[in-house]
């Protein structure tokens, strides 16, 4: 299970990426927070989501698995993640591969309210 960051620390992450100055470990680092949250709010194992390079995590309840692919898979890349994280994309309009049932995470998002803008 991933960890949250601090709230400062995010906003400070955000900071960054909203003035073009963040850098890859940026980028990981709300990824992973962003990911963390996401099981929080939605724990379980039938819906993985993939955003590479930095992490993929499962959650929403439902049919679990333990090999190979599971029923529901979203993949996006970390900068669709964030916004969609954060409340500055919608699901709609964001470039998202998702397959299978609760795959739509639309009811979920976004993630943090204090960070989008």
């Amino acid at each position: 299970m991933l960890t949250p960051l601090p709230a400062a620390e995010f906003a400070r992450i955000c900071e960054r990426i909203d003035d073009g100055t963040a850098e890859r470990a940026d980028l990981k680092a709300a990824t992973k927070h962003l990911l963390a949250l996401l099981q929080r709010k939605a724990p379980g194992h039938s819906v993985e989501v993939r955003i590479p390079p930095f992490a993929a995590i499962q959650c929403i309840e439902g049919a679990s698995h333990t090999r190979g692919t599971p029923p529901a898979v979203v993949e996006t890349d970390p900068e669709t993640w964030i916004a969609l994280g954060r409340g500055t994309l919608a699901w709609t309009d964001a470039s998202v591969r998702a397959s299978g049932e609760r795959s739509d995470l639309t009811p979920l998002l976004p993630l943090d309210r204090g960070t989008g803008r």
